[in-house]
């Protein structure tokens, strides 16, 4: 075999010892980081909740979660050990990054306030869009002989319809008893 057929198995076997070794080291460094974890530092678990730790055993860590509640992690559940000033920040809601943007309300008050007042200026009244016709747009009436045949169209339609559910029930009776 020559060199050229070699090549390609051993470019595959090089990038597969380069990417273990790279994971290799994230879980060393993931695990140095939870080994110098100590009571009272800030904590993120992997499922995003951030606690204080309270007691740290050989395989669980005791986290203070809120004031006064406890609950046990398993250390490998630990995602980040955070420094004092970012998880002060993390729990106080203060993001300095963001100060001056504006504050967007969590409901919707502040939308409909506007309308809420044009309202009360108009009094008891609800807006539909719709406005009520002027006299100097008169309203012009439709022929009898017009609404006659709109309304024998509308009934011709109807009895089209209805024949044509009975049709289909009248299959589906003849098709089940096909069916026995």
């Amino acid at each position: 075999m020559s060199i050229v057929t070699l090549l390609p198995f051993i470019v595959l076997i090089g990038a597969m010892f380069l990417m273990t070794r790279s994971a290799k080291k994230k879980q060393q460094a993931a695990a140095q980081m939870r080994n110098e974890m100590q009571a009272g530092t800030g904590v993120r678990t992997i499922g995003g909740m951030y606690a204080t730790v309270k007691e740290i055993h050989e395989e669980t860590v005791l986290l203070e979660v809120a004031p006064g509640v406890h609950a046990i992690y398993a250390k490998n559940a630990i995602g980040a050990v955070l420094a004092d000033e970012e998880y002060n920040r993390i729990l106080d809601g203060a993001d300095p990054i963001h100060a001056d943007e504006p504050v967007v309300p969590d409901d919707a008050s502040s939308l409909t306030a506007a309308s809420a007042d044009e309202a009360a200026d108009k009094g008891d009244k609800i807006d539909l869009g719709k406005t009520e016709a002027t006299a100097a747009e008169p309203v012009v009436d439709e022929p009898a002989a017009d609404k006659a045949k709109d309304t024998k169209a509308a009934e011709d339609s109807k009895d089209t319809v209805k024949a044509d559910a009975d049709t289909v029930k009248d299959e589906k009776k003849s098709g089940d008893d096909e069916a026995k």
